[in-house]
């Protein structure tokens, strides 16, 4: 257990509540303070009546709405740090609960499930008790994205060093690691899609008729408006010339409604959304360290300056939604015909800062797919980074190896070396020995370290090479495929891939379940001989002791390896321990027996 980290965390969740806890009381402080100035402006009413002293009353009125805003400006910045402890909060609590009970509040990555992909269905690579859900900590569409590619793609070597370097400096730096989640917490309740529209409203631009003269007059009409209206105290024409001027205005917000309608589309929560991750880009942008990837990804963010044009198209979407209010929106919109001046001014952003935006949000993504790796290597101390050699052949060479999602009381290492070469290994074994488990095991570290995070071994070296399984192979009553055409299916893609010019490495689980057993070994066989006629590597895991016999056939090329187990006074015993040579002991028979069926009396 890393009781070490879970303390760290168990310390920051202690202080962020605490001030949580403060400022909840600041606000709080805060409410009743302007219940107190609503008070005594009743007061000054009151006085100001008895006194016939109207001065006091404005005075009172000009001091005390002075004062109310004050406090409501003070209220919602204390709420604000109160909302940011509380995310500080929700995240270190997360981290404890990831390592105690593999649970979860990212996603689990569910969507990009794929059953006929190489090897994610099969490695538990997305969905429920998945790779993905112990590892996410992406609150963004683009960093679930971004984590789900990475998992689901081995990156070239240069690309894999670079992110182990990234993730070593990350988790030198949990405080600012867990700032940048907590401000990211808002992301999870975003609607889906909602910023690719922003990003298709922002790449669309609008056409506004009489542009030009319409610019000018809007500089002009409070002015105008406010003239006549003190006017008319002097002039009776004046007051109509308001009228009019009021009409107008009126009239050139409903002529250019659906100039103003488009560009209000994008005005719902789009903010205040904004607003967090110009906060978000702020934060990235200060960062400070040695040169390297986060560095560069934040140089990227300071060149163009991004806090401060998200923040300023935050501010303008939010003026834009002032006109929601219905009295608000009448008096802003007769004045300074509001709507048609934020659109415009909206319009004018686009054109100036659209070009490189996206990119902004890649590189947000991109931060929290490496936080969600380097989560790993901060919160189990006994993992690994792997060596990524630049053998010409095949390399997987590990000491400790274990299955990342098996409780660490409970799951079983093992050492395993493939030392720069070509071979095919066939493993035998009983039932529930661990064959499979292995075969898994293998596959899934491979996969971390092919993405450049850390590894659950005390230590692994390791070419690139793409990972291809055959393992929970099902039929498919929507596609009309029986369990054997989808063994066939299969085994079509994994020949096909290993046609190929890179290096695949294949993990295969008993293949052709779907037949007799006389098919079965003869298919079996054929395969294996094929993929070795190919050059191919991988594993073969297989109850079938025939297949074992290839080895005499090809000892240069295949190795055998097995699971055995210990009986006991009629108990079975499992070691889950992989060991050189052909598996002797079988466990179908006393299985069976526990159940009644007594096979040896038949």
């Amino acid at each position: 257990m890393e009781q070490g980290i879970i303390n760290n965390y168990r310390d920051r969740v202690l202080a962020a509540s605490q001030q949580a806890d403060k400022y909840q009381r600041l606000s709080n402080k805060y409410s009743l303070y302007r219940l107190l100035v609503f008070a005594l402006v009743i007061v000054s009413v009151v006085v100001a009546a008895n006194l016939d002293n109207f001065t006091i009353l404005a005075v009172a009125v000009v001091i005390l709405v002075f004062c109310f805003v004050w406090l409501v400006s003070r209220q919602s910045e204390s709420d604000k740090q109160k909302k940011y402890f509380q995310n500080m909060v929700r995240v270190g609590e997360n981290e404890i609960q990831s390592i105690l009970a593999h649970k979860n509040i990212y996603s689990n990555g569910q969507r990009f499930a794929d059953e006929k992909h190489f090897y994610t269905s099969d490695l538990d690579i997305f969905g429920e008790a998945s790779l993905f859900q112990l590892t996410n900590r992406a609150a963004t569409e683009r960093g679930n994205q971004k984590l789900a590619d990475w998992l689901s793609t081995p990156a070239d070597r240069q690309e894999i060093l670079s992110r182990q370097e990234a993730l070593k400096e990350l988790s030198a730096d949990i405080d600012w690691k867990h700032d940048i989640q907590a401000r990211l917490l808002f992301a999870m309740d975003e609607t889906s899609g909602q910023l690719s529209d922003l990003f298709k409203h922002l790449q669309t631009p609008l056409e506004l008729k009489g542009q030009k003269w319409i610019r000018n007059y809007i500089k002009l009409a409070p002015y105008l408006l406010l003239a006549t209206i003190t006017g008319s105290y002097f002039l009776h024409i004046s007051l109509i010339a308001a009228i009019a001027l009021g009409l107008f205005n009126f009239w050139l917000l409903t002529e250019h409604g659906s100039f103003v309608l488009k560009s209000s589309a994008i005005a719902d929560k789009m903010g205040t959304i904004l607003a967090g991750y110009a906060e978000v880009f702020g934060t990235i942008e200060l960062r400070q360290g040695q040169p390297g990837r986060c560095e560069g990804l934040a140089q990227k963010l300071i060149s163009e300056g991004t806090s401060k044009k998200i923040a300023e198209l935050a501010s303008l979407i939010n003026k834009l939604g002032y006109t929601l209010n219905v009295i608000v929106g009448v008096i802003l919109n007769l004045f300074f015909l509001w709507a048609l001046k934020q659109s415009i001014a909206i319009e004018d952003w686009k054109m100036e800062n659209r070009q490189n935006l996206e990119e902004a949000f890649d590189i947000v993504g991109e931060f929290e797919a490496l936080f969600s790796l380097a989560g790993l290597h901060i919160n189990y101390s006994n993992w690994s980074f792997p060596e990524i050699a630049d053998d010409k052949a095949y390399t997987i060479i590990v000491r400790e190896l274990a299955h990342p999602l098996i409780n660490d009381d409970i799951r079983v290492a093992n050492d395993y070396e493939l030392n720069n070469t070509h071979k095919v290994d066939i493993i035998t074994g009983s039932n529930m020995a661990g064959k499979s488990t292995f075969l898994r095991t293998i596959g899934i570290n491979t996969v971390l370290a092919m993405s450049g995070a850390p590894v659950c071994a005390a230590s692994m070296r390791v070419t690139v090479m793409h990972v291809i399984s055959y393992m929970r192979i099902k039929d498919s009553l929507s596609e009309s495929t029986s369990t054997f055409k989808a063994e066939i299916d299969r085994l079509k893609m994994v020949l096909t891939a290993v046609q190929g010019n890179e290096k695949v490495f294949i993990l295969i689980d008993e293949m052709l379940r779907g037949t007799n057993s006389v098919d079965k070994y003869r298919g079996s066989k054929a395969v294996i001989k094929q993929l070795i006629s190919k050059k191919s590597v991988g594993m073969v895991a297989t109850h079938d002791l025939q297949l074992a016999e290839l080895e005499k056939e090809y000892p240069e090329y295949i190795r055998n390896f097995y699971f055995d187990i210990q009986v006991q006074d009629g108990e079975m015993l499992f070691d889950y321990k992989i060991k050189h040579g052909e598996c002797k002991t079988f466990n179908a028979s006393l299985l069976l027996k526990q159940i009644g069926i007594d096979v040896d009396a038949q």
